[in-house]
């Protein structure tokens, strides 16, 4: 097989697999809602089937280059994934998962207020807050430019900051759950991590959902930080009986 047909299927396989890891996890979230809250998503269904397509061709376009990257780094060695444990002090693996969450939270924060500028919001951000309100499959509902934005972040990372390939699994298991959870429309978390300490400072679905009610706020994916920074903090949200904020 030649090195470009083996970087295609590399491709075509990784595009597979984010497909049907967003079809497993959104499924097994929107399973979870109708059995926590039946009715949540009632006369939703076009709406569901748009965000699905959307996220679909989202797949395709996180797929493509995360292929790419893992035939390379199979076949020539590029990134800076080690599987070897002991390359690096074991204490490093947790911190390598938090290096990668900040800097994707980073990232993610920046892009996603620039989306809001209202030229971008019209002509792209617009596809993800046609979700009115957000479904478990709303999570990867992106324009085509705005999926572009979140593909390139772990693809590039991974020539950056050293990682042993089960922090990196645990970076995109995080990623995953987080990004369906924050907009299924209700709580998992429990009231105490919500509103205690650790709440004021990370980020679940009663503050994004804040962001899918005012626009113009809660722009962060994993922390309040960048929120709380630069003034566009605007709390959590109230679904589900909750009407405290923090």
């Amino acid at each position: 097989m030649t090195p470009l047909a083996a970087a295609i299927l590399s491709a075509i396989a990784m595009t597979l697999i984010v497909g049907i890891r967003y079809l497993i996890t959104s499924g097994g979230f929107a399973l979870a809602t109708r059995i926590r809250h039946p009715g949540l998503y009632a006369g939703l269904q076009p709406q569901m089937w748009r965000e699905v397509g959307w996220s679909l061709l989202s797949a395709a376009i996180y797929g493509i280059p995360a292929g790419i990257v893992a035939w390379g780094w199979r076949a020539h060695g590029w990134t800076r994934i080690y599987t070897d444990i002991h390359a690096f002090p074991l204490w490093y693996a947790p911190l390598s998962v938090l290096l990668y969450l900040l800097a994707h939270d980073t990232w993610f924060y920046w892009t996603h207020r620039w989306m809001h500028v209202p030229a971008l919001f019209r002509r792209i951000h617009t596809v993800h807050h046609a979700s009115r309100p957000p479904t478990a499959w709303a999570a990867m509902s992106f324009h085509p430019w705005e999926a572009i934005t979140g593909a390139v972040v772990i693809p590039a990372l991974v020539f950056l900051i050293p990682i042993h390939v089960g922090a990196l699994g645990a970076v995109l298991t995080i990623m995953t759950v987080m990004g369906v959870s924050n907009h299924m429309g209700w709580e998992m978390f429990p009231r105490a991590l919500v509103h205690g300490p650790a709440g004021r400072w990370l980020i679940t679905a009663s503050h994004h959902q804040r962001h899918h009610d005012l626009y113009a706020c809660n722009y962060g994916l994993y922390f309040r930080f960048w929120d709380r920074l630069c003034g566009t903090d605007k709390g959590i949200g109230t679904f589900a009986g909750q009407a405290k904020r923090a």
